[in-house]
């Protein structure tokens, strides 16, 4: 047995599957089904997110579609929802669709790895053990310092090293921690100019700790400016050397993290993670985002601004893993704030090296975007609103253009062949007041009959317009029809002349079922069959009708073999009023094949002929099916 694409399709074991352009369901395999608990008639149509987890995934799902676009491939981890409401963790891997180079959509494949995501976790609390023990020591004394000196931040360390608790030193000037002969010699406010001038102040010298003792102590004094050049401050570097905890690599990983902090921008969230991701620096945007004061969250891992799923997926060490690698970590997500409600943010992760491209931790900047994203959805969802109007506004437009332009056609034909029967009895009236006046009575009554002629042709006319009206304005009934019942129909009423005629009607008609409007069809054949028994320059009629599916519509054949059809006539024959013979041989208004044509039109099909002189002719149409498609 050959294996085909569709067998590997349904056998996979992993779920697929596949998402039109807004990001619907429109194909899956049985596995799919099995993963989710939902049959393949509930999934069909179920935008994607509807499987996630959490309100708004709306935002979540359409960033991993346009990464996926960008990328050509994107794999995620996260939550899913059974159909019974429990939980699982889904691997989620994403492959755009391309057909003929434009792109239609996306090959989606699902795994479910709740046990390996089980293990992940044990050793996810294993490390929290380890990264909690690793985080309780302290080398060095790191605080931030405003312009003129006083202590703005506070660390462990501080306390560890110089003695004081948060609350002793901050807003106090850094002097504090200087030996009586510095400060007569204005040592702090040298240092702090030297600073500002030169960038740094470096030195070696002695310290008092908060009990008055000294301490030899390795200082560095980092001026700090915004990106106007103004100055906003200082960071202090302080190790106590008299034990030697801490070589002079680590000042300069200190420095060089300082360094890039701006304090006082206020529309971005920017703080500092050592190499391990604990956060060492916080600003007031950060405070403003999040909701955390600095005491709060200095000295903890970054991931508590992580939703539940990222940090059980390992989401925060991997990005710190691939800044590391590549420099920088940029991407979109949810966040939490501290009293626990999400924002749609955008995330920068940039590794901070120093002069010797050893890692020193991490820069971090966040954005709240959910005003933003939300101002977008709804004005896409508006965009779409507007687009669709247009269309339907184009649609009208044209469907109106056609029928003024039907009408107008209508109009001038009508105008014509009404006028042609009026004329006609107008003028054999005048005769008949002429053969009055010379008394010519014997004459009259050939006049009168001509006259009634006339009426009656004007009458003919008139039925045919109201008739040919009817079919456009009497709204359709589609049911689901048997071809065969309606062509008995017709042919029931075609009874009298078919026998009178000789007529030999053959049907073979393969398929039978369509959606329409019974009547309406009935009347279609009963025009035809009655021109393929009138136009036969003698002979006795063959009339066959044919029909079989060609993709999804049905194609009808009604073939003759009569006088037959030149080919510059073809399309004339559907015209309002179109005769190709004179009344006197072929009689008729010339409105039966327009009546088909309006009819197919109303079906949403076509018709057309197929024919030349002598050889008869063949009526092809087209209607759809409009049988459900099948995925």
């Amino acid at each position: 047995m050959q294996i085909t694409n569709d067998i590997i399709f349904e056998y996979l074991s992993e779920g697929v599957v596949v998402l039109d352009m807004s990001g619907k369901i429109v194909s899956c395999n049985p596995a799919a089904c099995d993963i989710t608990g939902y049959t393949e008639g509930d999934l069909m149509g179920k935008p994607f997110h509807a499987l996630g987890n959490g309100e708004g995934d709306l935002f979540q799902y359409q960033y991993e579609r346009d990464q996926a676009l960008q990328h050509k491939k994107l794999v995620v981890e996260s939550w899913k929802v059974h159909q019974n409401g429990t939980r699982f963790w889904c691997e989620t891997s994403y492959a755009p669709i391309f057909t003929q180079e434009e792109h239609t959509g996306f090959c989606v494949v699902l795994r479910d790895i709740s046990e390996r995501k089980q293990i992940q976790i044990e050793l996810l609390e294993s490390e929290e053990r380890y990264r909690l023990m690793v985080e309780a020591v302290k080398d060095y004394s790191i605080f931030m310092l405003d312009p003129q000196g006083h202590i703005i931040t506070w660390s462990d360390g501080g306390g560890l090293i110089q003695g004081y608790a948060e609350s002793e030193v901050l807003g106090k000037h850094f002097s504090i921690f200087y030996t009586a002969t510095d400060l007569i010699d204005k040592k702090p406010d040298r240092e702090l100019e030297i600073a500002r001038q030169t960038g740094a102040y470096r030195e070696e010298g002695w310290r008092v700790k908060k009990g008055g003792s000294l301490f030899w102590a390795s200082v560095v004094l980092t001026a700090l400016f915004n990106n106007q050049n103004k100055l906003i401050g200082y960071s202090k570097v302080t190790m106590d050397l008299t034990r030697r905890l801490q070589n002079e690599e680590s000042l300069r990983q200190s420095e060089a993290r300082y360094r890039s902090l701006v304090e006082q921008v206020g529309d971005y969230g920017i703080f500092m993670l050592d190499t391990k991701g604990r956060i060492c620096s916080w600003n007031e945007g950060a405070k403003r985002i999040k909701g955390y004061t600095a005491q709060e969250v200095i000295g903890k891992y970054f991931s508590i601004f992580y939703p539940e799923e990222d940090i059980l997926s390992g989401k925060p060490a991997r990005e710190l893993r691939i800044a590391r690698a590549t420099g920088k970590y940029e991407e979109e997500g949810w966040r939490l704030r501290k009293d626990g409600s999400r924002f749609w943010a955008n995330i920068v992760i940039t590794a901070v090296y120093d002069t010797e491209r050893l890692l020193t931790g991490f820069s971090k900047v966040t954005r709240d975007l959910t005003e933003r994203k939300l101002a977008e959805q709804g004005l896409q969802e508006r965009s779409n609103e507007y687009r669709q109007l247009v269309q339907e506004l184009m649609t009208t437009n044209n469907a109106l253009s056609a029928v003024n332009h039907e009408l107008e056609e209508f109009t001038a034909i009508v105008s014509h062949d009404l006028k042609e029967p009026v004329r006609s009895v107008k003028s054999y009236l005048y005769l008949i007041e002429q053969q009055i006046a010379q008394q010519k009575y014997e004459l009259i009554g050939s006049s009168v009959l001509k006259s009634i002629k006339g009426t009656q042709r004007m009458q003919d006319l008139i039925d045919n317009l109201l008739q040919y009206s009817q079919v456009s304005k009497t709204d359709l009934k589609r049911e689901k029809l048997d071809l065969d019942d309606v062509v008995a129909e017709a042919l029931l009423n075609l009874d009298d002349a078919i026998r009178k005629s000789g007529a030999q009607i053959s049907k073979d008609m393969t398929t039978q079922g369509l959606f329409g409007d019974r009547v309406q069809l009935a009347q279609m054949f009963q025009n035809l069959l009655a021109n393929a028994l009138k136009f036969t320059n003698g002979k006795t009629p063959e009339v066959s009708i044919r029909s079989w599916p060609e993709s999804d519509v049905l194609r009808i054949v009604v073939t003759d073999n009569g006088i037959g059809i030149a080919e510059q006539h073809l399309e004339k024959v559907f015209g309002v009023f179109k005769k190709l013979h004179f009344a006197s041989k072929y009689p008729g208004t010339g409105m039966g094949l327009a009546i088909c044509k309006k009819v197919v039109e109303r079906h949403n099909g076509k018709i057309w002929a197929e024919s030349s002189p002598g050889q008869g002719t063949s009526f092809h149409i087209m209607i759809p099916t409009n049988e459900p498609t099948k995925i």
